[in-house]
């Protein structure tokens, strides 16, 4: 039995977790595609798509490119602004905060049926990354 669910509902970090996985997935399939074979090269690049440190930097690129809508922004604010049980590893807590949002902005629009736009915004962060805007 399913139940529906209002997304636009949904607490940021239950959209991140989710936005977490969908953006991954996409990367790998990037990288695999690209001719990515071994565990230990995938995870280091895979790491330049998917940090803490890149997510902050491609949505600061959104915002400076004007790339997403009024309600994609409010989902990155919810995800940017939930408050979170687990702490940043590797990163410092505003970076960490900024990437929990690019997730969640993911994550939202994966769950909500737009996976043409998930699979658009992602393209285009592949394309600043790859193109060195990321660093």
């Amino acid at each position: 039995m399913t139940t529906e669910v209002d997304y636009r509902q949904l607490n940021g970090v239950a959209l991140a977790y989710m936005g977490d996985a969908a953006y991954e997935v996409i990367i790998r399939r990037h990288l695999i595609a690209e001719g990515l074979a071994k565990p230990n090269h995938l995870q280091k690049t895979a790491t330049h798509y998917v940090s803490a440190k890149a997510q902050a930097a491609l949505i600061n690129l959104m915002e400076q490119d004007e790339i997403l809508s009024e309600d994609e922004w409010t989902m990155f604010k919810r995800g940017r602004n939930a408050k979170s049980y687990t702490h940043a590893k590797n990163t410092d807590v505003v970076t960490y905060r900024i990437s929990t949002g690019f997730e969640a902005l993911m994550g939202y629009l994966a769950l909500s049926g737009k996976q043409d736009r998930v699979d658009q915004l992602s393209q285009w962060c592949i394309e600043q990354v790859e193109a060195g805007r990321t660093e």
